[in-house]
């Protein structure tokens, strides 16, 4: 697809989205977001996509987050305009129809963190590291990670993890909920393959209203969540595809879903 940006779309259904500079950790330079941004807009147009896997290439970085090298030669408002590229696009990720899965095949600090954040679930490599460490540099995390990490695993944890600048391991970011899954680094893909096609299987429009509806209904009190679920709900009434699953159901054979 791109130099920086690699798109893999198979036959059923799974797109594998990987960042590709693992000479420079998988940074978030102006090329890559400009091409994340370009790739992401192709997925979400894309209806034979159902599933979106994200990883990176190389053996230890997902990502590190915001290119320092490119930094350093920036004035300030340059570095204001390139954070928030950043948050756009951790924004776009988390925007996508789609369930979108993190594959972090290494370590993901400050940036990269905050993209895997917009995720919708995240499986880490036990060989890695984890953290927002945007105060080490006399920064803050400014791609979102103030507002969802927070919301991800609590608010006394990740004020813990943001004020100390703290990497921690895979298992620790297991036990708090910021990865469902920590695998040795060579079965990470593997295990974000396995769950992807568990999902798959199922309504493609029902993924995404399911979605809608706990991303939605999250950032509200109950009663106003409970009428988003109502909503999304009623949205699938209407398709082909919740007839289809009744007729599988009645015929006891694999639905055939088309996304109608």
């Amino acid at each position: 697809m791109s130099k920086t940006i690699s798109l893999e779309k198979r036959s059923d259904g799974i797109a594998i989205v990987t960042l590709n500079r693992p000479h420079a950790a998988n940074a978030l330079s102006k090329e890559l977001l400009l091409d994340l941004h370009g790739v992401l807009k192709h997925i979400k147009d894309d209806q034979a996509i159902r599933v979106v896997i994200l990883s990176g290439a190389g053996e230890k970085v997902f990502c590190a987050g915001a290119d320092l090298k490119e930094r350093i030669g920036m004035g300030e408002e340059e570095v204001l305009k390139a954070v928030r590229s950043i948050g756009e696009i951790v924004s776009e990720v988390e925007a996508l129809p789609q369930p979108v899965i993190a594959a972090l095949n290494g370590g993901a600090f400050g940036g990269g963190l905050e993209l895997a954040l917009a995720c919708d679930l995240r499986i880490g490599a036990l060989e890695a590291a984890f953290g927002l460490t945007e105060t080490s540099l006399a920064i803050i995390p400014g791609a979102g990670g103030t507002q969802r990490l927070p919301r991800l695993i609590g608010i006394g944890k990740a004020k813990e993890l943001i004020f100390s600048a703290k990497r921690i391991s895979a298992e620790e970011a297991t036990a708090i909920g910021l990865l469902e899954y920590a695998v040795p680094r060579a079965q990470v893909l593997e295990q974000a393959l396995e769950i992807a096609k568990t999902m798959v299987k199922n309504a493609p429009l029902a993924l995404i209203q399911a979605k809608v509806a706990i991303n939605k209904g999250i950032e509200t009190d109950l009663s106003t969540g409970l009428k988003i679920e109502e909503l999304a709900y009623n949205a699938l009434v209407c398709t082909e595809d919740r007839l289809e699953g009744l007729r599988a159901f009645v015929e006891k054979r694999p639905p055939q879903y088309k996304g109608k």
